[in-house]
């Protein structure tokens, strides 16, 4: 496919300035590549993993010993997308990143953008040597981020990830509740 402006576009939903280097609380929500049920099934409220999911579980719990400034708080793997609380501590070497460079084009170490960008690149490397089909991809682009600021949201934040499999059959993640609206929308009557 050509070039085009239109449908080409990439632009970050980062917030603009913000140094995701420094220390701090993240909710991350990683999500599969056109939303493929990839990772297991939620079953009577409770998530099963796969064998896809039981590498994305590894890998996260893997995370912290590869990223000193790196540290896991609540998490769950739902069918098609992850969730988890990531904390950026101090380190030196979030230090140096803070120092003044003319122009940064990479990701700074420890930082969130490259602890994403090498958790999606490990896990698709382990997917891709056991499955068939290494063309379609594992990860949408992108993930969501917020940045937890106080402890009230950090619990809040919690109790989301804790009860996501309760709330599967509602979540609009759920690709059957794309259908149930699809749906929906052929029975108005216009």
């Amino acid at each position: 496919m050509k070039y085009n402006p239109k449908y080409h576009h990439r632009h970050s939903i980062r917030l603009k300035g913000y140094d995701y280097s420094q220390p701090g609380i993240y909710f991350v929500t990683l999500c599969t590549y056109q939303q493929q049920c990839w990772f297991g099934e939620v079953h009577q409220a409770q998530m099963h993993l796969n064998q896809i999911g039981k590498i994305v579980a590894q890998e996260w719990l893997r995370s912290p010993q590869m990223r000193s400034a790196l540290q896991l708080d609540e998490w769950i793997i739902m069918p098609n997308h992850l969730h988890g609380i990531v904390r950026i501590i101090a380190t030196e070497s979030n230090f140096l990143s803070h120092q003044p460079q003319q122009k940064r084009f990479h990701r700074p170490p420890n930082s969130l953008p490259s602890f994403i960008a090498g958790f999606k690149g490990s896990v698709t490397r382990k997917i891709n040597q056991i499955r068939e089909n290494t063309a379609i991809p594992i990860w949408h682009r992108n993930y969501y981020e917020s940045i937890v600021r106080d402890e009230d949201a950090l619990n809040r934040v919690r109790d989301y990830i804790r009860n996501n499999p309760q709330k599967w059959d509602k979540d609009p993640d759920n690709p059957q509740n794309i259908q149930r609206f699809e749906d929906k929308l052929l029975e108005l009557p216009f």
